[in-house]
């Protein structure tokens, strides 16, 4: 089930908003409705997942126990953290990775076995380290454990934030779990934030992939070195715009229920290098690899080079992963670690923070360059299409379908762009135009935009999440 669906925003979501709120005062039963409503939601597009998710849960909760236990005794609770990490990860890497490394492992050795097609349950990226989080922060003294499985259920379950994050650290949360305050600012704000990513989903997202799956449909002899640009730029605006649109569905719907969510976006298009782009773009996951891998490793603060360059290739080596089993996001990760070594040695990055436009144009043409290696299906098509955007394979400049791309998609484009920067702050800033106003005006153009949203959905249009393959 997913929210720009008609299941999720006709019948699901109403019921259980009116179930809730019929039942909130008492807040066991409420926690224990939207656990089970949270499991439903998954169970829904997964029935045979759910009890993956239901074992990540328990085991989990029991880790969490056992690690508060014997907090005392060092030997005995890093015995018990080692074992929630080999579970948690091995149970990862049986799903979302073991069918690639061992196609890999019979490729490189000319064996012959069978390679078992293992499905990748949805989310299992999200949930096994928001999981983890919870346990390492009791192990750390920074989180005090949850005996209450249900609490612990519905922290790991929750529907708004189960299939694509943000990935919420327990204590952001643990007090909301058994002493929340409903309200009704919250639940028009939560309503405001739903509309606002629904719209950036359905309107900019799934038109700007229309324009990026055809594109990559076409071979890379065909498109010109404009057209194979304007493909790419789309493609970032189209993950950017489905992953924080779902974001922001999420942390509204959260706002409905009474949590609040951590910000996961912070206008990565204006950033004026790759670093500052990194800080700015999925917040929640970049935090967690600074806090539960990267520090550990020893972070930044390392004596010599050779290691922080280590550190630094670890991190973005594991982010690379993370997203998916295949080289081209091995590579994709990669590539983030080259361009970030050389801003932080070289100083590059700094230098360009202060430059304006150019440090934009700078971070966003690296960003670019670096986000086509996940969208091609294999090394060989993105090679291929890297040819065509920077014309060595005998590319022309400018072709019928990049003329095609903007007469099609160019308000799509256009609209990506203005909607991707702070425009409400330059207005309320430089303009000077009344909060009052701007709310006012911007709640006329949501409610418009909404009907055209849900258009889209009435007629059963084009609508994949990405960032659910990851």
């Amino acid at each position: 089930m997913v929210f720009s669906s008609k299941i999720f925003l006709f019948y699901f979501l109403p019921v259980v908003l009116a179930g809730y709120y019929l039942i909130r005062r008492n807040r066991k039963l409420s926690n224990l409705f939207l656990t089970v409503m949270s499991l439903l939601f998954y169970a829904w597009g997964e029935p045979t997942f759910v009890l993956v998710m239901l074992l990540s849960i328990v085991l989990n909760w029991l880790f969490g126990l056992w690690v508060d236990k014997v907090c005392a005794d060092r030997r005995k609770a890093r015995v018990a953290m080692t074992l929630m990490v080999v579970y948690n990860l091995g149970m990862l890497g049986v799903f979302k990775y073991l069918t690639f490394l061992l196609t890999n492992v019979r490729s490189w050795f000319g064996l012959q076995f069978p390679v078992p097609e293992i499905a990748l349950p949805i989310g299992i990226s999200f949930f096994t380290f928001q999981a983890m989080s919870y346990v390492i922060d009791v192990y750390r003294g920074d989180g005090k454990v949850q005996k209450n499985l249900i609490s612990v259920c519905l922290y790991i379950s929750f529907f708004p934030q189960l299939i694509a994050g943000p990935i919420v650290r327990y204590q952001t949360v643990a007090e909301e779990i058994t002493d929340r305050r409903e309200n009704l600012p919250d639940f028009t704000m939560g309503c405001q934030r739903f509309m606002v990513g629904f719209c950036k989903k359905l309107i900019l997202a799934n038109n700007l992939g229309l324009l990026v799956d055809t594109a990559f449909a076409l071979q890379s002899s065909q498109l010109s070195v404009v057209s194979a640009w304007i493909a790419a730029c789309a493609y970032l605006m189209q993950v950017y715009y489905d992953f924080s649109g779902y974001s922001d569905m999420a942390i509204g719907l959260g706002r409905m229920f009474g949590f609040h969510f951590l910000e996961n976006f912070n206008f990565p298009f204006i950033s004026k290098s790759v670093s500052e782009f990194w800080r700015r773009w999925h917040i929640s996951l970049g935090s967690w690899f600074r806090d539960y891998f990267y520090f550990p490793l020893g972070g930044s603060r390392v004596k010599s080079k050779a290691r922080l360059l280590f550190n630094m290739f670890m991190l973005w080596f594991c982010t690379g992963f993370w997203h998916g089993a295949a080289w081209t996001y091995v590579l994709w990760g990669v590539g983030f670690f080259i361009m970030q070594a050389i801003e932080r040695f070289t100083g590059l990055g700094k230098w360009m923070e202060k430059r304006g436009a150019l440090g934009v144009f700078y971070a966003m043409l690296m960003v670019v360059t670096v986000t086509v290696m996940i969208r091609a299906e294999n090394l060989s098509v993105a090679w291929t299409f890297y040819g065509s955007m920077f014309g060595v394979n005998g590319a022309s400049f400018w072709d019928a379908t990049a003329g095609v791309f903007l007469k099609e998609y160019g308000v799509f484009l256009a609209a990506s762009v203005i909607c991707g920067l702070p425009v409400v702050d330059w207005m309320r800033n430089r303009l000077h135009i009344p909060d009052g106003a701007l709310r006012i005006v911007g709640g006329v153009c949501l409610a418009a935009l909404m009907v055209v949203a849900l258009s889209y959905v009435a007629v059963d249009n084009y609508n994949p999440f990405i960032y659910f393959n990851f």
